[in-house]
């Protein structure tokens, strides 16, 4: 079994090779990969993104990485609605689970409009290497397989990667090695743990 230090060393050496950023070898599947990991080392995980997205942004690459932390783009797309605040309120009174049902409807997962989707097909341009981290601090309001499923739609043309904490075997997802997310079966496994 790998360390989680020789998987993370092999990234750059994945996304650095213009076959991989053109999609090719693929049997013209779209390029959708997960880099799954141990939950435990979730803060090493986060340096070693910013790690590679400083490296290949100020580099000489010839493509760069742009990085959606979907827990972040929910709190801003909530700051910017003026729901926030009234979530927070909201949940003393309510409680969290209304809140969850709240924001999904606010953000409208899963609709044509999804609001998560669009905020990362807006920024995305061909050429890119596009990172979706911050899986594990968004859920349960927002669920991996349902960003991959609705991004899949709608994202084609540029290699995305999904950093999970959890396991992914090429079919099932289980967020925290305990929280079976849902079936996905488009993504192929960036690095393997053996």
């Amino acid at each position: 079994m790998k360390t989680i230090y020789q998987r993370l060393d092999e990234i750059i050496q994945r996304i650095t090779k213009e076959s991989f950023r053109e999609n090719t070898g693929l049997g013209n599947e779209i390029g959708y990969y997960i880099f799954d990991y141990e939950p435990r080392y979730e803060m090493l995980v986060r340096e070693h993104v910013h790690f590679l997205k400083q490296k290949i942004n100020d580099g000489d690459y010839g493509f760069h990485i742009k990085e959606f932390d979907l827990y972040e783009i929910m709190l801003e797309l909530l700051e910017t609605k003026g729901y926030l605040e009234k979530n927070f309120k909201m949940e003393q009174v309510k409680g969290s689970e209304f809140v969850f049902n709240a924001t999904k409807k606010t953000l409208r997962l899963t609709e044509k409009d999804d609001l998560i989707i669009q905020y990362i097909k807006d920024r995305v341009v061909k050429g890119d290497v596009v990172f979706i981290t911050g899986v594990g601090k968004v859920w349960p309001v927002i669920r991996s397989h349902t960003v991959l499923n609705n991004l899949h739609q709608v994202l084609d043309e540029v290699p995305v990667i999904m950093f999970f904490p959890g396991v992914y075997d090429g079919l099932e997802l289980v967020l925290f090695e305990e929280i079976k997310d849902d079936n996905y079966y488009r993504a192929f496994k960036l690095v393997d743990r053996y």
